[in-house]
Order: C-alpha cells, then sequence, then structure tokens
C-alpha cells in the first residue's frame, strides 16, 4: 500500500470530544476538548490543552482545577455545541440541557448528564504554541452506578461512547477483543465423564 507525505497535523485518530467543565458551582463553564489523553498510570494524570482566546481558559488557568466529562452518542449535540460556542454570550447549560452538580474532590463542577467524570487538578502547564496543555492529576473519578456491575466491574462500554475523527463523530460499536487478549492462554476445557 503506497503512502502519500502531507505537511505535519492533527490526524491523530479517534479522540474523545470531552466535555470540560471548570469554573465553580456559582459559576460554572462548560467547553468542548478533542485535545486530551492520559499520561501517566500512577499517579492517575492526564491533559487537556486548551486556546487562550477561550472563555474557559482563565478559569482553568486561575483555579488550577477542571473536570473531563465523558460524552455518549446521546450527548452528541451538546459536546459539538459546547466545541463551537462561547460560555462567555451563551449559557452553555441551559442550550444544552446539561446539569453542572458538585464533584467529589475539587471545586469545579462535573455533568450530572455524562457517564463518567475525571476530577483534576492542574500540576504544570506549557504554552505550545496555538494552545496551552495543562498537565493535571486525577484526584477522583465519578461513575455512574448503572454501569458497574454487583462486583463492582464497571462496563464503560455499555455507555455508548461518543468519539471524533477528522471533523466527524462516531458513536464506539463492535467489540474487538479486550486488554491482553492476544497474549492470554487460551482455557482447557476437561470433560468429567462418569466412572
Amino acid at each position: 500500500m503506497s503512502k502519500i507525505a502531507w505537511n505535519p497535523g492533527t490526524l491523530l485518530a479517534p479522540v474523545p470530544p470531552a466535555l470540560v467543565t471548570c469554573g465553580s458551582m456559582q459559576a460554572p463553564n462548560v467547553l468542548t476538548v478533542a485535545w486530551t489523553g492520559i499520561v501517566n498510570s500512577d499517579p492517575a494524570m492526564t491533559y487537556i490543552s486548551v486556546r487562550p482566546c477561550r472563555h474557559s481558559y482563565p478559569l482553568i488557568k486561575q483555579s488550577g482545577q477542571f473536570a473531563v466529562n465523558l460524552t455518549t452518542a446521546a450527548l452528541v449535540k451538546a459536546a459539538d455545541f459546547c466545541g463551537v460556542r462561547s460560555g462567555k454570550t451563551v449559557d452553555k447549560f441551559k442550550e444544552c440541557g446539561l446539569t453542572p452538580i458538585p464533584a467529589s474532590n475539587i471545586s469545579a463542577p462535573i455533568l450530572k448528564e455524562c457517564p463518567l467524570a475525571l476530577e483534576c487538578v492542574v500540576k504544570e502547564s506549557f504554552l505550545l504554541g496555538s494552545h496551552e496543555m495543562f498537565l493535571a492529576e486525577i484526584v477522583a473519578v465519578d461513575v455512574e452506578e448503572d454501569l458497574i456491575d454487583e462486583n463492582g466491574k464497571l462496563h464503560l462500554s455499555a455507555a455508548g461512547l461518543l468519539a471524533y475523527a477528522h471533523g466527524e463523530y462516531f458513536e464506539l460499536g463492535k467489540r474487538m477483543g479486550s486488554f491482553g487478549y492476544s497474549v492470554r492462554k487460551k482455557k482447557k476445557f476437561t470433560s468429567h465423564k462418569k466412572k
């Protein structure tokens, strides 16, 4: 298969179109961020990259806190709207039917409608050019009770999560495997015949 070399671009995909909440319960804001991911396991750390011209930028810069709320297919319109409208001029919570609720460990709210939220505290930030990257420790994870079974296992695959790839939104679909399945030993089945 031949390839054509393009100029550098932001074509890593898919990425989560996360609804990031910031501010406070008294003055909350929400914006959509696709530039996010996990950067470390222990301690659990993530990042978001935000343009300094965004309304949320000074809220995150001053408080040093935010929450990454995972979006579902049911929230695709909200995810798009919150990425193209500014909290300076629009009440995005009202327009999108989103409900800010108190987080357990940070002053920024989380979203009631999202199945999972990562509560984050900024450790460092880096102005990289068009965006500033906020490197943050995940200090708590808030999970929708319905996604946890009686054994305490999380079934996030049942949430209908949303993905973003090259300007388009997709609902995650068919399960193809699980972590480590390619090297997992197959179980041997033995028959128990009666003598």
